[in-house]
């Protein structure tokens, strides 16, 4: 079956799905937030996970599985495991149980499940939950977008020199993410936050708070829930060095309140080359 072929019904309760063990992980979350945790490294020193990771992916994908035998699944943690990163056409949940595991460690509170799926691979379903700050933002395609049942919009800012910018900085790809937010600086715009978690930006970007936000070495699980949420907000994801469609597995984003904005920040950013998911 094909994205068309559901029903609003039927999207509804693949978001319920969704949202209800989005809560019980959150509740995992919760339980040990302000304690002392193990961590390991993957890729780098700032790549972290941490064993409530593991425990909140194997949560999701066990209740999901039990209820979607058919679909696939493509998870941080058990993805980084197995290197396999696949996108098919058959329903598909892509799952981030911590985005902001370094947040996590350092018990700051931007750090949420990101639950996506796809069919056809068309994002269907978006589900974002930060459990420390009780926001639940969800998004069915072609239903809106909303935080805590209440329908969200982004900002519509079309003025560079009025916007608010989400920008990472990190090792990889240090220099052109500088010289990114040089020019961004340069053109005058009021200012960058980050909360440190890419899908609680996109959350932002979504709501209006931030009319910007744009990085590079993501991967699906990072952004697909929070892709489809910014785009039934109202706003616009785009891959940053084409203006294109979005592409999931391409690993950069550029996401903002209006066509107009992203066309002018576009060209602004010196772009970072990522292996491709």
């Amino acid at each position: 079956m094909e994205l068309a072929d559901y029903t609003e019904e039927e999207l509804k309760g693949l978001l319920d799905s969704g949202v209800e063990v989005a809560r019980i992980a959150g509740k995992e979350i919760r339980d040990v937030f302000y304690k002392t945790k193990a961590t390991e490294t993957k890729e780098h020193n700032a790549d972290l996970v941490t064993e409530t990771d593991k425990l909140v992916e194997d949560i999701i994908i066990k209740s999901l599985k039990e209820k979607y035998p058919t679909h696939s699944f493509i998870g941080e943690e058990s993805t980084a495991a197995s290197g396999k990163r696949t996108l098919t056409t058959n329903p598909t949940w892509i799952i981030d149980p911590i985005d902001g595991t370094t947040n996590f460690v350092h018990s700051y509170p931007y750090c949420v499940v990101s639950i996506g799926l796809t069919i056809g691979t068309q994002l269907a379903v978006g589900i974002i939950y930060n459990p420390m700050l009780e926001e639940l933002y969800t998004a069915t395609k072609g239903g809106g977008a909303f935080c805590n049942g209440k329908r969200i919009h982004v900002s519509g800012q079309e003025d560079i020199r009025k916007c608010l910018v989400a920008a990472t900085v990190s090792r990889r790809g240090l220099e052109g993410k500088l010289s990114s937010l040089k020019n961004l600086v340069q053109a005058e715009i009021h200012g960058t936050r980050n909360t440190g978690s890419a899908a609680a930006n996109l959350c932002l970007v979504a709501n209006g708070s931030i009319d910007v936000m744009y990085d590079y070495g993501l991967h699906s699980w990072d952004i697909a829930a929070g892709v489809l949420i910014v785009e039934e907000a109202g706003g616009v994801v785009l891959d940053p060095s084409s203006l294109a469609p979005i592409d999931l597995l391409a690993r950069r984003l550029l996401a903002a309140s209006s066509m107009k904005l992203a066309q002018t920040v576009g060209p602004l950013l010196v772009h970072v080359d990522f292996p491709r998911d």
